[in-house]
């Protein structure tokens, strides 16, 4: 038991760690940046939340979801309509989750009835259900028109129209979101989830209510899909329903994987790898989509845990030669004297 929370200790410390790099780069990037490349750190930003919350759903609770994208739109459309009407996004902004989190219990009861790729399948029929519904109801969406003009908020009286201010304030609710999920996961309830990722039958052997932790978990990362929508809705000032089709959900499920599931760094690294490593690429013109292909194809063949996990894989061979290195000093030599 000491050695397994000796190991869990040493994956929160090299999470943090990671974090704490990334973050501080995050914080001065901007500066030496382009508006562009600002608009780009935003949107990063966005998408590090959403995969939290799907990072929580597949990585911590063991299930696949296809429906990201469609609580991605439904929060950005609850913020965008509730601000064309003069309502603040301070109220908007956690109301959006709040939908998503009531949608995610509404959908989880009779869809996790089915696991793993059934669970997909049911997700995915959710997410072209919403896709439909925001691209034909024009009286409540403005179907293909879009919504436009979407104001960014006013914080302590200031002014988020700049590119800048609105990536530290999209950064600032991002760390927010992951204080909250940081302290969900330390929590009884997270040491729940990782037991129904790791071992459903164990876990419900033990007690732990297999079906409401995992509806539990669900909801909770629909709910912060719907904030990181209400996000996204200010920061592109125009939305219609051509983002939240079934290739973004797959984009979120990738930023996951690349990342890392299960570790709790692995969404920021990951977005940074399929938001920005494109961009990137594209020194090499019509090459770049072939380039970024192949480096996520040899990265997931070298270490399917992904960034994070690879990053342990190392720390680990590290500590076990290390380790084979002072027993063999501390060894008596065979050759020598009593």
């Amino acid at each position: 038991m000491s050695a397994a929370r000796a190991g869990l200790r040493k994956k929160r410390l090299l999470s943090l760690g990671a974090l704490a790099t990334l973050l501080a780069v995050a914080i001065v990037l901007p500066l030496g940046l382009k508006n562009y490349g600002v608009y780009l750190l935003a949107l990063w930003a966005v998408y590090c939340m959403a995969a939290l919350g799907l990072n929580l759903t597949l990585g911590y609770a063991g299930q696949i979801s296809l429906a990201q994208a469609a609580f991605l739109g439904i929060g950005a459309y609850v913020t965008a309509l509730l601000t064309k009407v003069g309502v603040s996004f301070w109220l908007t902004w956690p109301l959006g989750g709040l939908v998503c989190f009531v949608l995610g219990l509404l959908l989880g009861f009779p869809a996790l009835r089915v696991q793993h790729h059934y669970l997909a399948f049911v997700t995915l029929a959710f997410n072209a259900l919403v896709f439909l519904v925001l691209r034909n109801e024009e009286w409540l969406t403005g179907g293909v028109y879009g919504v436009e003009n979407i104001h960014r908020p006013l914080v302590l009286g200031l002014s988020t129209k700049a590119p800048v201010p609105f990536y530290y304030l999209c950064l600032g609710l991002l760390l927010a979101v992951s204080a909250a999920l940081w302290w969900l996961l330390r929590s009884p309830w997270g040491r729940a989830f990782q037991a129904l990722r790791e071992n459903p039958l164990r876990a419900a052997s033990l007690g732990v209510g297999v079906r409401n932790y995992t509806l539990l978990a669900f909801a909770i990362g629909s709910g912060i899909g719907g904030l990181a929508g209400g996000l996204y809705a200010p920061l592109v000032e125009y939305i219609d329903h051509t983002p939240f089709e079934l290739q973004t959900s797959l984009a979120l499920l990738l930023i996951v994987v690349v990342g890392g599931a299960g570790y709790f760094g692995g969404p920021y690294f990951g977005a940074a790898v399929v938001m920005l490593l494109p961009e990137w690429l594209r020194v090499s013109q019509s090459y770049y989509l072939i380039l970024y292909a192949v480096l996520v194809m040899v990265l997931m063949a070298v270490c399917p845990t992904g960034l994070l996990g690879m990053w342990e894989q190392a720390w680990r061979s590290r500590a076990l030669r290390a380790r084979s290195a002072a027993e063999v000093r501390a060894a008596p030599d065979p050759g020598g004297g009593p």
